[in-house]
């Protein structure tokens, strides 16, 4: 008990912190303090959480950074790491469920919000599709093509198999981009016009086409692109 005590006050002063002032009244890295108290019993996780946000940036940056990038924080090891890989899949679930099953007019401002948080810290581009049905409610979306940092290979056919298949009346396209730069490139309007194409004989409309990066979001239809 004694290899403890140094750190139970400071501890217990911020757990009270988050439950009389709520998350919002922390930093960062007191959040992500308590998050790793559970991880890393025995040590004062201060300075490991801190290093970890001057290393990755942002709680979102530590969640997306890779086992092997984490371990290269003193304190952190696979296990810890493995844990602080929980993050983002917890924070995908809990804006995925604020989207899913509502009508994007209605919903707009938490579908991008979950596309932000699934795709905004990815190291690798990702393609994703997110399908509508025809009250333009997201009844699911599928990730149909991963790649390397700039690039991430679409086959048009999967794309209208995968809607065939969820009975989608309407899709919107998502891709991030690892650069940071969420400006779309000739290819993505390329690809986008392409896909927009093959699609209609089957009646399935293509919404919108997102792009995110790091710090905003592209919509091609905002842009005039589509």
């Amino acid at each position: 008990m004694t290899e403890l005590a140094p750190h139970t006050g400071h501890r217990d002063r911020l757990r009270e912190k988050l439950t009389s002032a709520g998350g919002m009244a922390l930093h960062d890295y007191e959040l992500l303090e308590l998050y790793l108290f559970r991880s890393i019993p025995r040590r004062d996780t201060k300075p490991i959480a801190k290093a970890l946000i001057a290393r990755f940036g942002d709680l979102g940056g530590v969640a997306g950074a890779e086992v092997r990038e984490l371990t290269t924080i003193k304190g952190v090891s696979e296990r810890v790491a493995a844990d602080l890989k929980l993050i983002q899949p917890l924070a995908e679930r809990l804006a995925r469920e604020q989207a899913i099953g509502r009508p994007v007019i209605t919903s707009w401002s938490a579908l991008v919000a979950y596309c932000r948080t699934a795709m905004q810290h990815a190291t690798t581009e990702q393609f994703r599709v997110l399908f509508l049905d025809r009250k333009n409610k997201l009844i699911a979306d599928q990730v149909l093509g991963e790649g390397t940092i700039d690039h991430a290979p679409v086959y048009p056919r999967e794309v209208v198999k995968a809607a065939l298949a969820h009975e989608a009346s309407a899709i919107i396209l998502v891709h991030n981009h690892p650069s940071g730069d969420a400006t779309p490139s000739q290819a993505d309007i390329e690809m986008t016009r392409t896909l927009m194409e093959i699609c209609k004989p089957f009646e399935i409309a293509v919404h919108d086409h997102l792009v995110i990066g790091r710090e905003n979001t592209a919509s091609f239809k905002t842009l005039g692109l589509m």
